[in-house]
């Protein structure tokens, strides 16, 4: 295979000498995107991997496989029934509320919004009556979302635009005449490279501007801080929490709104300085149900009274599993005998079990369709004896199942609405051994027929921020194992498929854990005849995209195909760019010696060496991308370039006007179906 020429890149002597390390940045000049250098620099990579793109061999498939479309868990604000839903022509889902007549409305339609299908809609929280409904918006994929109020009967716009409301909760008192969000300070308070950080806790009263908002939390507390707000039901308590950026820990306060002002509510600590993470149930009953993985990584369910909510007052009720993740929970309580539903993940599957509600004496499980995934289990505010829960598998376009406690049955309460012909594929879930001895899980997921012989395989991992990797329906997946390949998911340290335990044996110091499992992941896929390193390409992206680039850097001879997707990879300078300064709890800060000295052992940009033959490696990086900086994959990108020998290539797309989450189903296909070609070519399939 003859290669075009790479564009030129300008190699400089700059170096920062970190701790007594010198570390060499040939390539800072790409750090910035605005300047004519690299703006040429990005247009040449455009025109060469569109020379280099071919056809795309699987857009057809995986078009029609997402014809399958979606549909959303329903949240019921007395008789009316608020979801979303896409239907197999529809870019975006569409948010609807169906009245108790079953007459259905649309509320908020992306693209009625916005034609070209730029526009997101990136949360919902209808009001506790179900008269008003707040939705957050944002365009070209820069995820700043903007918060808007609408009337759900005569969809009229009440309240917006709020700006600087990206990652705000919505909790509505009773009534709908105000609600607390979370807000930035405005650009003009806060220094420049910080504008994305500064959150407050304010209370908004639906009508007035938001200049009289009052503040009520937040003041003095770390820039990087993240909050949650949440009301009762009776809107009685209120409870605020605090992350440290993505930090796996949560300070707590409640409010008792009865006993003080709404708009000065005197908060209580249920915690504070302690590293686990707890979250609060108000019960319909007047008990305080608590979810934390306090004394329990795997988590577990107390109660306690709300006006004592302090840890030493919580006691067991749904105790931690040895096995199983405890998900969440939902409370039936209209049957003579109460119960909890909680949901697990065993082994990154979802189950559900039933629970005395008193007791916490388990007495059943809820039927389920398969062995996959389960989305949040809803219950009507105000109780009752049914349950909602979103369920997917590898091959199950997302359905909604109810469970009815009076009978003990699982129906199925809505189907995604597309009818597709998914191709039949067979699952396996296997252990292998790492490099230090710890069992690993991985999914196979290979075509139905088992034909031995090695087969071209993507390994597809993630690694990082406690995120687990369940089954769930991927077009995309499915396309390739019907062309004949293999697609396996590995269940790496960092991830939270085994609790908060694996997800620190593969955060901060112990980041080195993940790679190894991933390496080794590829290692059984090959001694178990699945596949060959000549047929072996990798995936993953935004963290699982710094997972594939320390794989392609560690060990270049294990894989022949790399698709790098908005990746960090100079983790040395990583915190200086997007979110990054809100990550550093979770990967280590320059900052300190020790923790610079894991980022540099491993920071893919900085090990990348003269004269080796890498895989054959595709970054894709979007423009609009404000969580991670696209001259991460710039730079990699600009040195690989240079460093690689033999025939395979180095590319990059670079698309813009989409950011790093959601975003409309035709540019989702052009997206998998040139990644998709991309491994198909290095890997012979």
């Amino acid at each position: 295979m003859t290669l075009d020429p790479y564009p030129t890149a300008r190699r400089e002597d700059t170096a920062d000498i970190l701790h007594g390390t010198s570390v060499p940045d040939p390539y800072r000049w790409l750090e910035d995107p605005d300047s004519p250098e690299t703006k040429g620099w990005l247009l040449a990579q455009a025109e060469l991997f569109g020379r280099e793109r071919g056809e795309q061999r699987f857009k057809s498939r995986i078009a029609e496989l997402l014809r399958s479309g979606s549909v959303g868990v329903p949240a019921w604000r007395g008789e009316r029934q608020f979801f979303s839903r896409r239907t197999p022509d529809q870019e975006h889902a569409v948010y609807y509320v169906m009245e108790p007549d079953g007459t259905e409305r649309a509320l908020v339609d992306p693209m009625a919004i916005d034609p070209s299908g730029l526009t997101t809609l990136d949360a919902v929280q209808p009001d506790k009556e179900g008269r008003l409904l707040a939705y957050q918006i944002s365009v070209g994929g820069d995820e700043e979302s903007v918060l808007y109020v609408i009337d759900v009967t005569t969809g009229a716009r009440v309240e917006g635009p709020i700006d600087r409301c990206r990652y705000s909760p919505v909790a509505w008192l009773p009534g709908g005449e105000a609600f607390y969000y979370v807000r930035r300070l405005p650009a003009t308070e806060v220094p420049e490279n910080e504008t994305q950080f500064h959150r407050r806790v304010y209370l908004h009263r639906v009508g007035t501007s938001t200049e009289d908002d009052v503040m009520i939390f937040g003041e003095g507390l770390k820039m990087t801080n993240y909050y949650g707000v949440s009301v009762s039901r009776d809107g009685h308590w209120l409870q605020v929490s605090a992350h440290e950026g993505t930090a796996p820990r949560n300070d707590l306060w409640v409010a008792d709104l009865t006993a003080s002002p709404i708009e000065r509510p005197e908060l209580t600590v249920v915690q504070e300085g302690v590293d686990a993470q707890v979250g609060l149930v108000f019960g319909r009953d007047g008990r305080l149900y608590v979810h934390t993985d306090r004394d329990a990584p795997r988590g577990r369910v107390c109660v306690t009274d709300p006006v004592t909510p302090g840890f030493e007052t919580w006691r067991d009720l749904v105790p931690e599993d040895p096995e199983a993740v405890l998900s969440d929970f939902a409370i039936l309580d209209d049957l003579e005998r109460p119960v909890m539903l909680v949901g697990w993940t065993r082994h990154a599957i979802s189950e559900i079990t039933v629970h005395d509600l008193e007791t916490g004496e388990r007495v059943g499980e809820v039927p389920t369709p398969g062995l996959g995934s389960i989305g949040g289990i809803s219950e009507r505010p105000e109780g009752g004896h049914e349950a909602w829960f979103g369920y997917t598998d590898n091959t199950t376009p997302p359905t909604i199942q109810r469970y009815d406690a009076r009978t003990g049955e699982t129906t199925l309460w809505a189907s995604s609405p597309g009818a597709v012909e998914v191709p039949p594929v067979r699952t396996s879930q296997v252990v292998y051994r790492s490099k230090d001895g710890t069992d690993i899980r991985m999914l196979v997921i290979s075509p139905a027929d088992d034909a031995s012989g090695p087969r071209p395989t993507v390994l597809y991992g993630y690694g990082g921020f406690g995120l687990s990797m369940t089954p769930g329906y991927s077009a995309s997946i499915l396309a390739w194992v019907e062309a004949g390949g293999v697609y396996a998911i590995a269940n790496l340290r960092g991830g939270g498929e085994e609790g908060e335990q694996w997800h620190r044996a593969g955060m901060l110091g112990n980041k080195q854990n993940v790679f190894d499992d991933f390496h080794a992941a590829a290692e059984h896929l090959i001694a178990t005849g699945v596949t060959t390193p000549a047929q072996l390409g990798i995936s993953g992206g935004s963290n699982g995209g710094l997972l594939v680039g320390a794989a392609l850097t560690q060990r270049p001879e294990l894989y022949a195909a790399v698709v790098c997707s908005a990746p960090l990879l100079d983790m040395v300078r990583y915190e200086k760019f997007g979110l990054g300064a809100t990550w550093n709890v979770e990967y280590g800060t320059v900052e300190d010696p020790e923790q610079f000295g894991w980022l540099h052992a491993y920071s893919p940009y900085h090990h990348v060496r003269e004269s080796v033959p890498y895989p054959a490696t595709l970054f894709t990086v979007f423009q609009s991308d404000t969580r991670v900086h696209p001259l991460h994959a710039w730079k990699m990108c600009a040195a690989l370039q240079h460093a690689s020998t033999g025939d395979r290539p180095v590319l990059l797309r670079n698309e813009t006007e989409v950011g790093h989450g959601a975003r409309s189903v035709s540019r989702s296909v052009d997206l998998s179906a040139d990644t998709l070609t991309f491994l198909a070519r290095h890997t012979g399939l």
